[in-house]
């Protein structure tokens, strides 16, 4: 009979996806799905860049290879932070 045992988190923040439309950033339990349209800087960018994600306050992330910062506010409300990003 055998076990698996998993390891603890290391982090309370990681990007588990990124797809053709977006990316998945995954925080404290709670999953978030941000779309190229809404979050075009992620567009283009290397795996790694992507997914090298810190959370320097609670409910702040930055993407230091990317310089993109965001918040959960942003996240769940885009509408309201218009892009001032070039497309």
């Amino acid at each position: 009979m055998s076990s698996l045992a998993h390891g603890e988190a290391t982090s309370d923040v990681e990007v588990t996806n990124i797809s053709a439309h977006g990316i998945w950033l995954l925080a404290h339990g709670k999953e978030r799905f941000l779309p190229y349209e809404d979050f075009p800087w992620f567009k283009d960018q290397t795996v790694k860049a992507i997914t090298k994600v810190e959370e320097p306050a609670p409910g702040h992330y930055h993407w230091p290879d990317l310089d993109v910062g965001l918040t959960d506010e942003i996240i769940e409300h885009p509408d309201q932070y218009p892009n001032v990003a070039e497309k």
